[in-house]
C-alpha cells in the first residue's frame, strides 16, 4: 500500500508545540507513531497538495462524468465493495476518459485512505463535486445510508441533464435560424446589392426611400464593418462587466427573463422544476430544511428566486410556516405553494416536492414542442420579410426604369 504524508501539531513532554511531518499507509498508523513520539497530538491532516497548490481547484468534470461517476460509485457501494476500494476502481477506470478528473478522484481516496471522511475529500475539489453534492454525501455519511443517497445523486443529476436537453432543443432552432437570418442579410447587403448600386448609379435612376436605406446599409457594411465588429464586442463585454458587478442589474436581466413573451413562461417552469426537485432531494437525503434552503437558494440560477428562498429561509428562521413568504411571490403559483403546504402539514414534503417536479417537467416538454412549431413559421416570415425588402429595394428601381424607357 501506498504510504500518505500526514502533517501533525501536537505538544511534547516539556509542554512545548511541536509540529513536524510523517509517512504512514493510514491514519491509525500515523497516530501509533504520534504516541510513540510521546507527542500530545492537538491536530493532524493529509498532505496532498504540497507540490501543486491550488490544484484541486483546476481539476474538472462534466455533469455526465460526474453523474455516471455517482451511479457507478453507489452500485458498488450497494453490492459490498468497500468504499475505498470502489474510489480506487472507479479512479483508474475514469483516467482513461478524463486525465483530469481521474487524478482528483485519486487525490480523493488517498484523503479517505488516511481517515478523511468522503464528504470533506470532496469538498476540496469545487471543480468536480458542487456544494450540494458535498452536502447530500455529508447526509448519507451520517445516516449510514451512502448507497442509497448516491442512488438519488444520480438520479437527480440525471433529470437534471434531461431538463437541459430540453431547453437546448427549445433554443437551437431559434439560434441557428437567426445565425441563417444574420448570414444570407449580410451576403445580399456585401455581395449582391454593390453590383446593382453601380448600376443605378451609371442610369442616375431616381431611388425609392426602401432602395436609399437598404444602398446606404450596404455601403456602410463595406467599408465600416469593423464599427459594427466593435460595438457587438463592446456590448458583450459591458454585458458581462454590468452582471458581474451589480446586483440590481442581475435582478433586472432575471426578472425580463421570467416575464419576457413566448420564453418566459418556459423559462419559470424550469425554475420552478428545479427548485422542487433539488428541494426534494435534500430534504429527502436528510440535509435540514435551512441549509437546504440555502443551497437551493445558491443554485437557483436567478437572483429574483435566490432572493426569493433567502427570505423565505429567514421567515423559516423566526418559526413561520415554508409557505407564509413564498405566497406573496410572484414567481412560485399557487398550486406550488399550496402543494408544498400540505407537505409541511402532514411531514410528505419532499414526496409532494417530487411530484411538483415531476409535473413541471412533462410541462416543458410540452411547452418545448409546441414552442418549436410556433417558432418556425416566426423565423420563416421574419427570413422572408428580410429577404424579401432587400430584393423589393433592388428590384423597384428596375421596374420604374422599365416603366420610363417603354
Amino acid at each position: 500500500m501506498a504510504k500518505l504524508k500526514f502533517a501533525y501539531v501536537g505538544r511534547d513532554g516539556a509542554g512545548k508545540d511541536v509540529r513536524g511531518t510523517l509517512e504512514a499507509e493510514t491514519k491509525e498508523v500515523a497516530l501509533t507513531q504520534i504516541r510513540a513520539m510521546q507527542v500530545q497530538l492537538q491536530k493532524l491532516d493529509v498532505v496532498t497538495e504540497k507540490k501543486n497548490p491550488g490544484l484541486s481547484r483546476r481539476r474538472k468534470a462534466s455533469a455526465a462524468e460526474l453523474s455516471m461517476f455517482t451511479r457507478q460509485l453507489a452500485t458498488m457501494i450497494g453490492a459490498g465493495i468497500p468504499l475505498l476500494e470502489s474510489f480506487e476502481i472507479l479512479s483508474e477506470q475514469t483516467m482513461s476518459t478524463n486525465k483530469n478528473f481521474g487524478l482528483g478522484l485519486q487525490e480523493c481516496a488517498d484523503m479517505v485512505r488516511g481517515g478523511t471522511e468522503m464528504s470533506e475529500a470532496m469538498a476540496r475539489f469545487p471543480g468536480m463535486f458542487p456544494e450540494i453534492y458535498v452536502n447530500m454525501v455529508k447526509a448519507g455519511e451520517a445516516s449510514g445510508q451512502l448507497d442509497v443517497i448516491l442512488n438519488r445523486l444520480a438520479d437527480f443529476m440525471e433529470a437534471s441533464e434531461t431538463l437541459k436537453s430540453e431547453i437546448k432543443s427549445a433554443m437551437t432552432y431559434p439560434i441557428i435560424s437567426l445565425l441563417l437570418i444574420f448570414s444570407i442579410t449580410g451576403y445580399l447587403l456585401v455581395g449582391v446589392v454593390p453590383k446593382f448600386q453601380q448600376m443605378f448609379t451609371q442610369l442616375n435612376a431616381k431611388l425609392p426611400a426602401v432602395t436609399v436605406i437598404v444602398l446606404e446599409a450596404s455601403q456602410f457594411l463595406q467599408h465600416q464593418w469593423y464599427v459594427v465588429l466593435i460595438a457587438v464586442v463592446a456590448g458583450i463585454i459591458a454585458y458581462k462587466v454590468t452582471m458581474k458587478v451589480s446586483p440590481d442589474a442581475r435582478r433586472v436581466r432575471d426578472t425580463v427573463w421570467l416575464k419576457v413573451p413566448v420564453f418566459g413562461p418556459l423559462f419559470q417552469k424550469v425554475a420552478i422544476s428545479r427548485f422542487s426537485r433539488t428541494f426534494g432531494t435534500l430534504l429527502a437525503s436528510g440535509v435540514p430544511l435551512l441549509a437546504a434552503l440555502e443551497i437551493v437558494a445558491s443554485t437557483a440560477g436567478n437572483t429574483v428566486i435566490e432572493d426569493t428562498l433567502l427570505a423565505t429561509r429567514d421567515t423559516v428562521r423566526r418559526g413561520e410556516n415554508l409557505t407564509t413568504h413564498l405566497q406573496t411571490s410572484w414567481v412560485f403559483p399557487t398550486m406550488v405553494v399550496k402543494m408544498m403546504g400540505i407537505g409541511e402539514r402532514t411531514g410528505a414534503l419532499e414526496t409532494l416536492l417530487f411530484k411538483i417536479a415531476d409535473f413541471y417537467d412533462q410541462q416543458i416538454h410540452a411547452t418545448v414542442k409546441s414552442l418549436t412549431s410556433l417558432i418556425e413559421p416566426i423565423m420563416l416570415s421574419v427570413m422572408g420579410l428580410v429577404v424579401g425588402t432587400i430584393v423589393a429595394a433592388i428590384f423597384l428601381p428596375i421596374l420604374e426604369l422599365q416603366k420610363q424607357l417603354s
